[in-house]
């Protein structure tokens, strides 16, 4: 009898382990995901060592082992700060600010970013100085960004390699949007 009762209480810690890493799985994949900032590139919105909450149910959440993705909530919108896979390293994961959308004119001019001729006045934009680097940044260069793609930008201009250096980002690889710093504790907050 007594035997029968540990096999009993083993079973049942087991399914329960079993069950909550299946949800944890499911979660991860489809809602919601931990990223960590390696890097100043987004300061002074993320900080190195940050720990953010990525919304990846938003723009529709890719499937695994698949080329498909879950219906969006919405779509994505100016000044997101975006989580995507880094075009030119699909192993990589980046963070950057999403600036221009498919068939849009970009270009830098005196620190301030153009579209289609007409500065982006928001404070978000307009708070920071945004350098001529990179091949797609070069002054007096207007882009045309492609259908399916996007161009992003690092918030520490400076300090940021982005689509100024390597070009557009295809919305596939858009994996969801930055939502929450929740590490460290000090830090905690929604991103802007």
């Amino acid at each position: 009898m007594r035997e029968q009762r540990k096999k009993t209480i083993v079973r049942e810690w087991v399914e329960s382990i079993i069950i909550a890493l299946i949800l944890a799985s499911v979660i991860r994949t489809f809602v919601i995901q931990a990223f960590k900032i390696p890097t100043g590139s987004m300061r002074p919105t993320l900080l190195e060592g940050d720990i953010i909450l990525v919304n990846k149910f938003l723009y529709g959440a890719k499937i695994p082992f698949t080329g498909l993705r879950l219906p969006k909530v919405r779509q994505p919108v100016r000044g997101d700060v975006i989580v995507f896979i880094y075009p030119e390293n699909p192993k990589k994961d980046f963070i950057k600010r999403l600036i221009a959308f498919p068939g849009e004119i970009v270009e830098i001019k005196d620190g301030t970013i153009y579209i289609n001729n007409k500065p982006l006045l928001e404070p978000m934009f307009s708070s920071r100085y945004y350098y001529n680097r990179g091949q797609f940044g070069m002054e007096g260069l207007s882009i045309t960004v492609p259908q399916g793609n996007y161009f992003v930008l690092g918030d520490n201009s400076a300090s940021s390699q982005d689509s100024r250096y390597w070009g557009f980002v295809p919305e596939k690889n858009i994996l969801g949007k930055a939502m929450v710093i929740y590490w460290p504790l000090r830090r905690i907050r929604t991103i802007q």
